[in-house]
């Protein structure tokens, strides 16, 4: 090895490197796994792991992943104030420690940019079912002050979209805990703080962003994963407001100025309008950004133009039809579309299959032990318009399925931090599940293989796994390793070491 160091001669490396490749294959080791044991593994620490992506899959035999769907609940909240009306749109929902926040633009009649009418209103909750709106005196709107508006038309365009977060920013001011954005592209994004989210003053008189569109409802939030404030916003893929509408990003680390805006790449996969982006970190994953878009088909219709009538009014509002989709980021300018079919289809009332209805809300978290709350307007620009409350399963949005007959999922190399594995999954009661953990070069580890770990079957949130001397897994902490999970008849949603 000294002679080896010491050479400089390329032709001498050469050499040495085939001579070694020689003695790996005679010795009967297949090349793959000497490749393998120099992949780098990817370091998870004790983050949860979900499969919206194929980020942190090896192989999948016999297996699939399942885009599952929200169940439709109830009516949240109805747009029936005055000041609120039938294009209500752009919804924010944030939960707040016990309190759970609704943001919404009110517009009683179809948008008249002459003689703006928009306004910002405000809901809220203690359980993300029953919603109120108080009255909070803060402007006189259409002759009264027992409204629940928080911001009013003097501040159109801002409430044409007004969007809401919390700043979870570390050592971010009091008085800036809630941070929203709102605008068009003549005014820019102009952004607005607030101490407990209601009572709102401007960061600054001028706007913060202006590289962009912005006929949309634009979306930031404190990035703790990529340690900055990261903005999705509407562009167009052509000039002023031609092509497709599309999703473009920028970053910051004082929300005041921001990078060179890039256009989010949507892989090989064919461009469609999205409307929005509803793009979020998912609280229990939050290196795992979650998108709802709405996807628009500005010229297909579900009905004829006489039925359509009868629905709408607005000739404006009859021809088109949307749903939502699901996507994923991890950061940077790529998002995920491992599933193109909608993730909320429109429903089963003709009312819900008219133009830009089906616009889901940002914000995803947590209604009860088992599932998350999901938001979205239904019936725009009609007498009943309303927001729509969905409900799914804790990290239930996609899962790795095996059918009766059986299947696998292998990881690629992960590092981890933590004692314990813990697993979300559902089985039958003739399937099962059952978990290996491998060395990083596919043998499994002494004491962690599959025939000393018993079956799971059950429908568990969090389920520790065991093996037959227990569940510690600390000593493998820090080094590479693989999952391998076999299943039967069995959904395995997400994982994590703790």
């Amino acid at each position: 090895m000294t002679a080896f160091s010491n050479r400089k001669n390329n032709t001498g490396i050469l050499f040495v490197a085939m001579k070694i490749c020689l003695l790996v294959c005679f010795a009967g080791f297949p090349l793959i796994h000497l490749f393998a044991q120099t992949n780098e593994a990817i370091n998870i620490g004790n983050r949860r792991e979900l499969f919206v992506d194929y980020s942190i899959i090896e192989k999948l035999e016999n297996t699939r992943l399942e885009l599952h769907h929200p169940h439709a609940e109830d009516i949240a909240l109805k747009f029936d104030k005055p000041w609120e009306g039938f294009y209500c749109s752009y919804i924010t929902v944030i939960k707040d420690d016990k309190i759970w926040r609704m943001y919404y633009r009110g517009l009683p009649h179809a948008e008249n940019w002459d003689d703006p009418i928009a306004v910002t209103c405000y809901a809220e909750s203690k359980d993300g079912i029953h919603w109120v709106k108080p009255n909070l005196g803060l402007f006189n709107v259409m002759g009264t002050m027992d409204n629940n508006v928080i911001l009013d038309r003097t501040f159109f365009p801002i409430v044409h979209n007004f969007s809401v977060f919390i700043d979870t920013r570390p050592g971010v001011p009091a008085e800036q805990k809630y941070k929203g954005i709102g605008g068009t592209k003549k005014s820019g994004l102009v952004a607005f703080v607030s101490a407990d989210g209601i009572h709102w003053e401007k960061l600054r008189n001028d706007p913060v962003f202006e590289k962009g569109m912005f006929d949309s409802q634009n979306v930031a939030f404190w990035s703790e994963v990529e340690n900055c404030y990261a903005l999705y916003f509407r562009t167009w893929t052509g000039d002023e407001y031609s092509g497709f509408r599309t999703i473009s990003r920028t970053t910051s680390k004082d929300f005041l100025n921001w990078t060179e805006p890039v256009a989010m790449d949507f892989g090989d996969t064919p461009m469609e309008h999205l409307y929005t982006n509803a793009t979020t970190p998912y609280f229990r994953a939050p290196h795992i950004y979650l998108s709802l878009p709405k996807r628009f088909f500005p010229n297909k219709a579900a009905f004829l133009e006489e039925k359509a009538k009868m629905l709408v009014d607005n000739p404006k509002y009859r021809i088109a039809s949307s749903d939502a989709v699901l996507m994923s980021t991890r950061g940077g300018n790529k998002y995920d579309r491992t599933f193109m079919e909608g993730f909320i289809r429109p429903g089963d009332s003709p009312n819900d299959w008219v133009a830009r209805d089906n616009t889901p809300a940002l914000g995803i978290y947590q209604g009860n032990e088992r599932e998350v709350f999901i938001f979205r307007g239904s019936h725009y620009a009609q007498p009943t318009s309303h927001v729509t409350r969905y409900s799914l399963r804790l990290d239930g949005f996609v899962s790795v399925s095996a059918s009766y007959d059986g299947g696998e999922l292998l990881t690629k190399p992960i590092i981890f931090q933590g004692n314990e594995l813990e697993v979300n999954f559902e089985t039958s009661a003739a399937g099962g599940l059952k978990v290996e953990i491998q060395n990083a070069d596919a043998p499994p580890v002494p004491g962690y293989s599959l025939e000393e770990c018993p079956e799971m079957i059950g429908n568990e949130i969090s389920r520790k796994v065991i093996w037959k001397n227990g569940s510690d897994v600390s000593e493998l902490a820090g080094r590479p390793i693989r999952l391998r999970f076999v299943m039967k008849d069995a959904d395995l949603y997400s994982f994590r070491f703790k």
